[in-house]
C-alpha cells in the first residue's frame, strides 16, 4: 500500500531537469586609459570587482543567463586598466517554478559561468602586459539570499510607508 502511494506521488511530481546547453563569451572589453604611462608607475594596485547577472527566457524551458564581471584596477587615483566580461550560457530548466527557478537561475547558472569569466579576465589582463589576476571564488547562494532579504526589507518599508500615509 505504501509503495503504491509513493509511486503515485512520484508520478505526479514534475521531473526536474537542469542541463547546460551552451556557454559562450557574449562581450569583452579591455581598456588601458593611461596608456604607456601606467608602466612607469610602481605597481600597487587597488582592485574593484563588480558582479551582475541577467536572465532571459529564450524559449519554453530554455533560459539565457549572462554573468557580467567588471574589474577596475587603479594605481592611486588613476585607472590602470578596466576589463569587463559578459559570459553567457543557455540552460534547459524544466520542473522548477517560482522561488526554485529563480534560485537556480541566480545561483547554479552563474556558479557554472564564473570560472569561464575568470579565465577570460585573466587572459585579457596578461595579454595587456599586466600581472595575472586570479579572482577569488564567489558564493552566489549568499548573494542571492542577501538580495532576497534586501527585497523583503524594501517591501516591508514600502508597506509601512503606505500605512503611515
Amino acid at each position: 500500500m505504501a509503495e503504491e502511494l509513493n509511486g503515485a506521488a512520484n508520478a505526479e511530481a514534475p521531473q526536474v531537469q537542469f542541463a547546460m546547453q551552451r556557454i559562450y563569451l557574449k562581450d569583452l572589453s579591455f581598456e588601458t586609459p593611461m596608456g604607456v604611462e601606467v608602466f612607469k608607475k610602481q605597481w600597487k594596485p587597488q582592485v574593484n570587482q563588480e558582479l551582475n547577472t541577467k536572465t532571459a527566457k529564450v524559449d519554453e524551458d530554455l533560459y539565457e543567463v549572462a554573468l557580467t564581471l567588471t574589474i577596475t584596477v587603479k594605481l592611486e587615483e588613476d585607472t590602470a586598466f578596466l576589463v569587463e566580461v559578459k559570459q553567457a550560457g543557455l540552460f534547459g530548466i524544466k520542473g522548477l517554478e517560482g522561488q526554485q527557478l529563480a534560485q537556480a537561475l541566480n545561483t547554479a547558472c552563474p556558479q557554472i559561468l564564473f570560472p569561464y569569466a575568470r579565465e577570460v579576465i585573466d587572459n585579457a589582463v596578461v595579454k595587456g602586459s599586466f600581472p595575472a589576476l586570479m579572482l577569488p571564488p564567489v558564493n552566489f547562494d549568499a548573494l542571492f539570499a542577501q538580495a532576497l532579504n534586501q527585497a523583503q526589507q524594501q517591501a516591508a518599508e514600502g508597506a509601512q510607508a503606505k500605512a503611515d500615509a
